[in-house]
């Protein structure tokens, strides 16, 4: 009876794992909505200090309701950021590709780093088109540091001097259409946002970037052909991009290891 219960203890703390690490993601949900309800704003707009309605201050110092699931103001109740449960149902997405991504550690970080600034870049561009250079620049940074790390930790320079090529190439690519074709070309935050990406599936080849590359592209086609033939948007509409590329890059990702 004894030794049973010693052979049950380890599985059921291998079982609890995966809703551990759920609930220690879901403490991140604050500062996401934080930076959504602040950077969801126009272009050229101020960043959103306070509740619309009628001004109560945004902060982690009173996460509850607004920055919670609830994603209402504590004063007048008016929605605040990110509709309920999108933040959430986003981090949930973002931690089950973390676990299905194998790799080194390092490696599993850089993606969990990124992924981290991801889930409030890809609601704020959906919500006002912008990808914030406050938001871009921390993911590419850490992404850049955090394989650096592995490579250092494993096989050496080679895979981190391609994945950066990588990201610098794809970030270059998307700035170039922006240059030559203006409004109808990748913006400029679609660039920097590819800079992490970009890194991430280099890291792995250049094969891998061309997938996750033309898989964004497709998915961008087919979303935007089902809005055409349901009359949401025209032809001369504009989709966001990076939503795509951030979805693209995690299934490229969990395919490719």
């Amino acid at each position: 009876m004894t030794t049973a219960r010693l052979r049950t203890a380890p599985e059921r703390a291998h079982a609890r794992r995966p809703l551990v690490r759920l609930l220690a993601a879901l403490t991140l949900v604050p500062p996401m909505r934080l930076g959504v309800a602040r950077y969801a704003v126009p272009p050229g707009s101020a960043d959103r200090t306070g509740c619309d309605g009628c001004g109560a201050p945004i902060g982690l110092d009173q996460p509850l309701p607004a920055l919670g699931p609830a994603a209402r103001c504590p004063m007048c109740r008016a929605r605040v950021g990110a509709a309920p449960g999108t933040v959430e149902l986003a981090l949930v997405a973002a931690v089950a590709a973390v676990a299905l991504a194998d790799g080194p550690l390092g490696v599993r970080l850089a993606v969990t780093w990124w992924l981290a600034w991801a889930v409030p870049l890809a609601l704020v561009d959906a919500a006002v088109h912008r990808l914030p250079d406050r938001l871009t620049y921390p993911a590419a940074a850490g992404v850049s540091a955090l394989l650096g790390v592995a490579a250092l930790a494993g096989p050496g320079p080679a895979p981190w001097l391609r994945a950066t090529m990588a990201g610098l190439a794809l970030g270059a690519g998307f700035a170039g259409t922006t240059l030559l074709l203006g409004r109808r070309g990748f913006g400029l935050g679609d660039a920097k946002l590819a800079l992490g990406a970009g890194a991430l599936l280099g890291w792995y080849g250049w094969a891998v970037l061309v997938v996750g590359l033309l898989l964004a592209v497709t998915l961008s086609g087919l979303v935007g052909l089902a809005l055409l033939a349901a009359r949401r948007v025209r032809w001369s509409s504009h989709l966001p991009f990076g939503p795509f590329l951030i979805l693209a890059t995690a299934v490229t990702l969990i395919l490719a290891t």
